[in-house]
């Protein structure tokens, strides 16, 4: 028994430090892939929470994803491609508003559709996130 909670301690620690080194490791896309695939993990939790009716947990991971969703609308920076910006604001919003529903109805369905948005989106962000990190390892292989 002791050696069980040890191991689970262990394990715990390891993936808080395995999140730490990824965090900071990360460039600001990077941040922004990792915040995609917790929220779509998130999502993914809650959905088996609410088929088990283990509905406290649930809500707690529904909120998790929404508090995630809506970090990455209060980081858009308009200056850039407002359009886009915009769009993914209009998104952002959407998402947040679905994942309210989906928790007050308990309809795992809606949570798949937001999960889907999510990752239909979230290949375009890692491209950009490899696009930047070959450019990076590039650069410094022609710096003096």
């Amino acid at each position: 028994m002791k050696n069980t909670l040890a191991m689970q301690q262990f394990k715990k620690a390891y993936q808080d430090d395995a999140l730490e080194v990824a965090v900071y490791g990360a460039s600001p896309v990077g941040l922004i892939v990792l915040l995609y695939e917790g929220a779509i993990r998130a999502i993914q939790q809650a959905k088996v929470l609410m088929k088990n009716e283990r509905h406290s947990e649930k809500t707690h991971m529904i909120n998790k994803a929404s508090d995630i969703v809506e970090g990455l609308r209060v980081a858009l920076d308009h200056s850039h491609d407002a359009n886009l910006s915009m769009n993914l604001e209009d998104l952002y919003i959407y998402v947040k508003f679905r994942l309210g529903v989906a928790n007050m109805k308990n309809d795992p369905e809606i949570l798949d559709e937001v999960a889907n948005l999510l990752s239909v989106i979230l290949p375009a962000w890692q491209e950009v996130a490899k696009t930047q990190h070959a450019n990076q390892l590039s650069s410094q292989k022609t710096a003096p």
